[in-house]
């Protein structure tokens, strides 16, 4: 329940940091702690929490980002909450992120970014 005692909204965090597996590392603790913090603040509820390994540039290609598009897809989660525009595809493939944005808004779903530099400033995949 929210303070004005509404259904929080379901939301997914996505986490691709570390290049390995197991265990979790630095970086993907600090996406964890950052977009659970992000998520109380805005009175979020995290339906689920889903990672990948860093370093395949296509979402589509990885197991976690495909768990993401079937809750978008199945109406279970509202948002998807990363990191940084990086998370769903490097600077290099930025492409592909504009293609996944794009899909998820198509499915309802928004994308919003927890690093404080970025969600400070409202900014959303495009």
């Amino acid at each position: 329940m929210t303070p004005h005692g509404e259904t929080a909204s379901p939301v997914v965090l996505y986490v691709c940091a570390d290049r390995a597996p197991c265990p979790p590392g630095g970086a993907t603790q600090r996406a964890q702690t950052e977009g659970h913090a992000f998520a109380q603040e805005r009175g979020l509820t995290i339906a689920e929490v889903v990672t990948d390994t860093y370093g395949e540039p296509d979402p589509a290609q990885r197991r976690g980002w495909r768990r993401v598009r079937q809750l978008a897809q199945t109406g279970h989660v509202t948002a998807v909450l990363v990191r940084w525009p990086s998370a769903i595809a490097p600077e290099s493939a930025r492409e592909l992120r504009h293609r996944e944005a794009a899909w998820l808004r198509d499915q309802g779903v928004r994308v919003r970014y927890t690093w404080a530099p970025l969600s400070s400033k409202g900014v959303e995949a495009r």
